[in-house]
């Protein structure tokens, strides 16, 4: 009998934010894969779950996902973490999710944390309707995704780092007028200094001019007529 790949989402900050089921499935699986092992530690450790865990990251998938698959056909259950969130969610997770039905192995995937739905519910923007776009991309296509966010007509929401947050703001101010479009930009979800700003893009970009971006950012920009 084959085993099972269980998906199970992480806290994106505070450690209190993991459900009752997946403690009791890290503790039960035969091994856990981690984006980085040093990060999951310090999770693992206050829930007391001394299973083993091993490293399973984008530099290294393609090299272990033949042994992982072998030992799910085998019968060993194995679970996926990243380091915060759901684990295929601008994390790794696809490649071996994929392999596993490829080979008509069980998948199960909990539910939990992700980062980009708080920040939605924070804006107060209309999610009748909205795009999550992960992480936009880093050069080319970069001013034509955000061309495109900027005359959909539904909430957008997209992750972002800190280095690049100004940028992208002042990139969005030459496409809209940034005193009649709204943004929503939330950091640090979860912990101590978490923030949400919400206003016109010319006075949120004005905040944090004023305030050097620090932290994990999730901005949401409402659409057009909404």
């Amino acid at each position: 009998m084959s085993g099972i790949l269980y998906l199970i989402p992480t806290p994106i900050g505070n450690l209190g934010d993991i459900t009752y089921r997946a403690v009791e499935t890290l503790k039960s699986v035969d091994y856990i894969l981690a984006e980085d092992t040093r990060t999951s530690k310090v999770l693992l450790n206050h829930y007391h779950i001394d299973t083993p865990c091993h490293s399973f990251h984008q530099h290294n998938e393609h090299h272990k996902l033949n042994g992982i698959i072998n030992d799910i056909k085998n019968g060993k259950s194995v679970a996926q973490i990243s380091d915060a969130g759901t684990p295929g969610v601008s994390d790794p997770g696809f490649l071996l999710t994929r392999a596993c039905l490829l080979n008509q192995l069980p998948v199960d995937v909990l539910p939990g944390a992700t980062a980009f739905i708080p920040a939605l519910l924070k804006s107060g923007f209309a999610l009748h309707k909205f795009t999550f776009e992960g992480f936009l991309p880093m050069k080319k296509g970069r001013h034509t995704k955000l061309t495109e966010i900027a005359h959909a007509d539904h909430t957008t929401v997209f992750y972002e780092s800190p280095h690049k947050l100004l940028k992208t703001l002042e990139q969005l101010s030459e496409i809209v007028d940034p005193q009649e479009r709204r943004i929503s930009v939330s950091r640090e979800l979860t912990k101590k200094f978490e923030e949400t700003i919400t206003g016109s893009l010319a006075d949120v970009l004005a905040h944090f001019k004023a305030h050097a971006p620090k932290g994990e950012f999730v901005v949401t920009v409402e659409g057009i007529n909404s």
